[in-house]
């Protein structure tokens, strides 16, 4: 079912190995010039192209577009008791763990009357997606709402597609989610549409704009986030779920196939992909999937996505080659099950989550580790971390001298203002010290007089 691609006995390079790991064809410019059309006409038509789109898209009309708080708090007496216990407790490992986030503010003295502290401020106002195709994704709901909860973010907006069977209304499980962290601000928009909505705002339904857009979702919800992009952030560009196994043969294999299989049944186009020093484990792995697969509810979807280009089983020569090839590939998703998880987990540099040992599976993130699981795709955690309380927060330096401080650093800043020929920023300081009557701290040090054992430049 799954290929095998044999790298035994090559030594490979960066570049090589970048081409080499295989990959989920996924054209997000080609959609931005697909949804590039939806954007601008909710831009410039608000309500009417919202509705447009979800009569086209949805199959749903005349629906409201913002649901009333009393409908989301309504919600949770449609919840199952069992599945109402198991978001609380999601919620309540996520909250500390995503608190554990945001730093501590920071001040750094450079002498007396000289400071720059460093805080880390919560964006404004985030619009949260939630998708609504194949599957419901409330903990996808939780994962966001809480991070941005733990930075601070004062106003949560969210966003999921309408519902024909729940009266135009997002998918139930959705406003369950919704009520549990107390979001009452939802709107019944999908798509291209709900992340242009955020991005300009729709007075006529009450919706302002945001200053970030986070949420998964297809294709076409990140060639829409790309579109706003620089209007408003965005988390990522979300592509299809991934996951790389490095394994041995002291791994279990039946544990192995079912981790590949469990992220197989998210999407045709899910990347599964297993890198192991051992033939004969594979061997056994292979067997396992192509037995545990045809019994799963979605088989079809899962043997699509083990068959496709996008999963592999790489075959390397030692478990420092599986480090390396996992290295290049970034996986969303790294599980480790080998004898030694420790040593191959100091090789790892790239990776949006990683789960260590063999009873630590990726569906535990999913929804109960308390990590998040809203992570790069695509290779993008070469350079990218995953959602967290840090998306929402903006790292800014407050800079406060007194007048002897900024006296002590005149002589300098003078010196590099004149070598950048920018002499006006000089004079900025030197006016501050020339003798005025009306100036109560004329009798302070004058400019080049030493204030302070220190000397240190100043901030343009």
């Amino acid at each position: 079912m799954m290929r095998t691609i044999d790298l035994r006995h090559q030594h490979l390079g960066r570049s090589e190995l970048l081409r080499l790991v295989p990959r989920a064809a996924v054209d997000t410019g080609t959609a931005v010039e697909r949804v590039k059309p939806l954007v601008d006409a909710v831009r410039d038509r608000g309500e009417a192209a919202l509705r447009e789109q979800a009569r086209d898209f949805d199959g749903v009309d005349g629906h409201a577009l913002r649901v009333q708080p009393e409908r989301i708090a309504a919600s949770l007496d449609t919840c199952p008791p069992e599945v109402r216990a198991a978001l609380e407790e999601l919620i309540a490992k996520l909250r500390p763990a995503s608190e554990a986030q945001v730093p501590a503010e920071q001040v750094t003295r450079f002498g007396d009357g000289a400071t720059i502290t460093q805080r880390w401020q919560p964006v404004g106002r985030v619009g949260l997606y939630a998708p609504g195709g194949k599957a419901a994704y409330p903990s996808s709901v939780l994962m966001n709402a809480v991070s941005a909860q733990a930075a601070g973010v004062p106003s949560l907006a969210l966003a999921s597609p309408a519902q024909r069977d729940n009266g135009g209304a997002p998918h139930e499980a959705v406003l369950w989610a919704a009520a549990l962290v107390g979001i009452d601000e939802v709107y019944a928009i999908g798509g291209a549409g709900a992340i242009a909505a955020f991005a300009h705002g729709v007075p006529s339904i009450g919706l302002e704009p945001v200053d970030v857009v986070t949420g998964p979702g297809n294709v076409f919800v990140a060639a829409a986030k790309r579109a706003v992009t620089g209007l408003v952030g965005i988390d990522s560009e979300a592509g299809t779920t991934e996951i790389l196994i490095i394994a041995d043969s002291g791994a279990e294999p039946r544990f192995v196939a079912a981790d590949l299989i469990s992220q197989a049944e998210h999407d045709e186009a899910a990347a599964s992909v297993l890198v192991t020093d051992s033939a004969e484990f594979a061997a056994r792995v292979q067997g396992e999937v192509a037995t545990m697969a045809g019994r799963t509810r979605h088989a079809a979807r899962v043997h699509e996505a083990l068959s496709g280009p996008q999963s592999a089983v790489i075959l390397v020569d030692d478990l420092a080659a599986a480090a390396r090839v996992s290295n290049a590939y970034g996986p969303e998703h790294l599980e480790i099950q080998t004898r030694d998880d420790g040593a191959v987990l100091a090789l790892v540099e790239n990776a949006g989550a990683i789960f260590v040992g063999g009873y630590t599976p990726v569906s535990l993130g999913d929804y109960l580790a308390g990590s998040n699981h809203v992570l790069p795709t695509g290779g993008t955690a070469r350079f990218a971390a995953g959602l967290g309380a840090h998306t929402f927060l903006r790292p800014q330096q407050v800079v406060a001298y007194d007048r002897a401080a900024l006296a002590g650093t005149e002589t300098h800043l003078l010196a590099l203002a004149r070598a950048e020929g920018l002499p006006a920023h000089g004079e900025a300081v030197s006016e501050r010290f020339r003798a005025a009557v009306d100036d109560p701290a004329a009798d302070n040090p004058a400019p080049g007089e030493p204030v302070s054992e220190h000397r240190h430049g100043g901030s343009r």
